[in-house]
């Protein structure tokens, strides 16, 4: 019940309500502390001249307040008569509960009757202090005003609950506990008081005295005081106004101004009202309950606000560890080239010095000898070893002009590190849901029904759903490499239409579609199977709808080629060309050439007509190496056909073109061959280690050679140790035959070993490993030769 007691007191004097009455705005206030908020209103506004004047008014009449503001629009706190200059300003006060109350203009004049019968200044007016709605007085006064006895009875129960002990009611300082209660006095008494105020003699020794408990029962279960007419005082309220919302007492049906009103029994409209009040209170109830719970929810938030912040910071604490300890492995991995640096140079300049020394020591040698030969006297003796020490004196010195005193290793080391992009990605170091402002995108719908193939191309498109609300400021499509490999993002963008040109023939490709802004990307959509055609003859075909499946292929329709070029068109998101067109944004990967004379044709260009033709051709790949996907310390040249590196580590290049089927075949010559190093050759995955000899890891299939032998490596494994190596010169060739699924390698057209590996599956592409010291020359467009292709016949 203590969230009750805000109830119980008055708005105007914060303590709990005496005697009070009801303002016809609903609200409560002490019969006394009415009377002391009372002001005087002009005559004009008075009910008396507003009935002369004619106009119909209700006894409590509300002031317009256009003409009268007993509080600014500025809440200023202070309160005025707008249009009377005479009427004093007062000062507004606030109220032990944050009401806001007009005192009156004047101090009441002194009297020494009760609050109720005390006159009140004629025209006086009191402003609700809760609602701040102003009403002119009667002829009645306050007494006008029903009493709230409900009210009364409420508050007398809640205060005799809350007291512990019962105290006596006639202590003038500390009150002692009570010992007795008077029944007929209604008061409590402790036992000094008793005898000095209720002596048990004269009319008092009649009065019962009862404990203080029997007495605080017996005051409860007292028929309540009857509440009276406010018009006529002596009469009981026995009937309800329907009209008027208000109990009546007979004489006001008879002869007052409820006489024409409809009213009802008191008893009824009591069963009525209370029967209304529960209900609305269930509701509130249902409220009340809605909101404890809720507050239990916002408990429970703190502390797992409390455990996610731990775990968080945990989190956040882990990864910047994970950070630094890879900076500390680079670190490591960086000082270990320094030091592989430091002992190379250390390493020719020794073999240098040992070598300046052995020759110094052999010209020092000859001279000393010369001298000696010079001293003899024989001229006979002399002239037969003059021609032959001249000829060796010329040549000793022609050795040592020969670069032999210039150092073929400068102090300086050949080496930068860049630390910017590391640096600024440490800067840009950030919480991305923190930026978040917005949920992410719906995921997209692909529309079957404009999806279609035709030859090597597939066309997709997609919308975003009806009723998703949230933009999307793009869209990522992705493939897969068509033998069920990763997916790979093939389109990053705002449109909603794409076709992918340059597709394997007679393959099944699969995608997807997301969607992305600026807090995060979306689910994937549906995955959608794309089958590439095997018949050029055969029309475009689109996907009948709709489809129940999840997985919905596409029909396939022609063959033209075994051959993915894989061109970023921006470094690390797509492995496809973009190819505008007027109605549609298209990815294109064309094959560039076929082995006939005069014959360079891209899939786009040509007529369809011209695929039946082409048809019989034998189709052989054209391709460079790719400068995106290679490391960084491989140098270019040649229309990236020339690769060299500038690193003494071994370093992985990458052809332009996967290859998934058909049988292919290319070359590379060493162009420059420096201290027998020991180059790789082979093919690789997309994501194979490219800081590693080809071969190292799972990723790649090679054959690494140097001045004598050979070796093949996979996943780090050597086998075939196979005699003859390369120099300046030598070609390597690659015969990669997916449809045996087999890998060969050649040297100077003759094979090198066995076949190197078999039982290859998937995307490949031609890989080279090398370092500074080795420079080769691509070759592409080449048949397979003749000796494989008869032995691939008779197989």
């Amino acid at each position: 019940m203590e969230e009750m007691e805000e109830e119980l007191k008055c708005p105007v004097c914060g303590s709990f309500y005496r005697e009070p009455i009801i303002l016809p705005c609903s609200h409560n206030l002490c019969q006394a502390c009415a009377r002391n908020i009372l002001v005087q209103t002009p005559e004009s506004e008075s009910p008396q001249s507003r009935r002369a004047s004619g106009s119909g008014v209700s006894d409590y009449d509300y002031l317009d307040l256009d003409k009268m503001s007993l509080y600014s629009e500025a809440d200023s706190g202070y309160g005025s008569y707008g249009g009377f200059a005479s009427a004093p300003t007062t000062p507004c006060q606030k109220s032990p509960n944050g009401v806001r109350v007009f005192p009156p203009a004047m101090p009441p004049p002194a009297t020494h009757l009760s609050p109720a019968l005390a006159p009140v200044p004629r025209n006086s007016c009191i402003t609700c202090p809760q609602c701040h709605r102003s009403l002119i007085l009667d002829d009645r006064g306050l007494r006008g005003f029903p009493k709230n006895r409900v009210l009364e009875g409420v508050i007398d129960r809640y205060q005799q609950s809350k007291a512990a002990a019962l105290k006596c009611q006639l202590c003038e300082k500390a009150p002692k506990e009570a010992t007795v209660m008077c029944e007929q006095c209604d008061v409590f008494y402790c036992d000094p008081c008793r005898l000095r105020c209720h002596p048990p003699r004269g009319p008092l020794a009649k009065h019962r005295l009862v404990p203080p408990a029997q007495g605080r029962v017996s005051r409860r279960l007292s028929p309540r005081k009857v509440s009276t007419c406010t018009d006529h005082e002596l009469e009981n309220h026995s009937m309800y106004c329907v009209q008027c919302k208000m109990p009546v007492c007979y004489q006001c049906l008879e002869e007052g101004k409820h006489s024409s009103h409809e009213v009802k029994a008191l008893g009824a409209m009591w069963k009525l009202h209370k029967s209304q009040l529960s209900q609305a209170l269930n509701g509130l109830s249902d409220r009340a309950k809605e909101a404890k719970e809720f507050l239990v929810q916002l408990r429970n938030m703190v502390q797992q606000i409390q455990e996610n912040s731990v775990e968080f910071e945990a989190c956040l604490v882990a990864q910047c560890d994970a950070l630094i300890d890879a900076l500390n492995r680079r670190k490591a991995q960086l000082l270990a080239r320094v030091n592989k640096e430091h002992e190379h140079k250390l390493k020719v300049v020794r073999d240098q010095i040992s070598h300046c020394t052995v020759k110094l020591r052999q010209t020092t040698g000859l001279m000393e000898y010369c001298l000696e030969v010079i001293k003899e006297n024989d001229p006979s003796g002399f002239l037969q070893i003059s021609d032959a020490l001249i000829r060796r004196v010329h040549l000793t010195e022609d050795q040592w002009g020969k670069g032999t005193l210039t150092p073929r290793m400068t102090t300086d080391f050949d080496l930068s590190l860049d630390n910017s992009p590391l640096l600024q990605s440490i800067h840009q170091l950030d919480f991305v849901q923190m930026k978040a402002s917005s949920p992410v995108p719906a995921t997209p719908i692909l529309q079957l029904e404009e999806c279609c193939t035709h030859n090597n191309s597939a066309t997709l498109s997609w919308k975003q759903p009806p009723l998703s609300t949230v933009p999307a400021e793009g869209y990522i499509l992705e493939l897969d490499d068509g033998n069920g490999g990763q997916f790979r993002e093939v389109y990053v963008g705002k449109e909603t239409m794409c076709t992918v040109d340059g597709l394997h023939f007679n393959s099944t490709y699969n995608a997807r579609i997301k969607a992305f802004n600026k807090t995060g990307v979306s689910q994937y959509s549906k995955t959608l199977v794309l089958q590439t055609s095997e018949d050029t003859d055969s029309e475009e075909q689109t996907l009948p709808f709709p489809v129940p499946s999840e997985r919905l292929p596409l029909r396939r329709m022609s063959p033209f080629s075994s051959t993915l070029n894989l061109q970023p068109s921006f470094p690390g998101r797509s492995y496809f060309d973009f190819r505008p067109s007027p109605h549609q944004l298209s990815l294109h990967s064309s094959l560039q050439s076929l082995n006939a004379p005069g014959c360079n044709f891209e899939t786009q260009s040509a007529p369809y007509s011209q695929l039946v033709d082409i048809k019989k051709l034998l189709a052989v790949a054209w391709f460079a190496f790719d400068p995106g996907s290679a490391h960084s310390d491989i140098i270019f040249s040649n229309d990236n056909l020339t690769v060299t590196c500038s690193s003494y580590d071994d370093r992985v290049v990458l052809g332009k073109t996967g290859f998934s089927k058909g049988v292919h075949y290319w070359e590379l010559t060493v162009d420059r061959y420096d201290n027998h190093p020991d180059p790789a050759f082979g093919v690789a995955r997309i994501d194979v280690m490219k800081d590693v000899m080809l071969g190292k890891d799972d990723k790649a299939w090679a054959m690494y050679v140097d001045n004598n032998r050979s070796w093949f490596m996979h996943n780090n494994s050597h086998t075939n140790r196979t005699e003859g190596g390369i120099t300046k010169g030598a070609t390597i060739g690659v015969l990669l035959d997916l449809n045996r699924k087999t890998l060969t390698f050649f040297i100077n057209d003759e094979q090198q070993g066995p076949i190197a590996f078999e039982n290859v599956e998937g995307l490949f592409f031609p890989a080279v490993s090398l370092n500074r010291n080795v420079q080769v020359t691509l070759h592409t467009g080449l048949p397979v030769p003749d000796f494989y292709s008869s032995r691939a016949s008779i197989a």
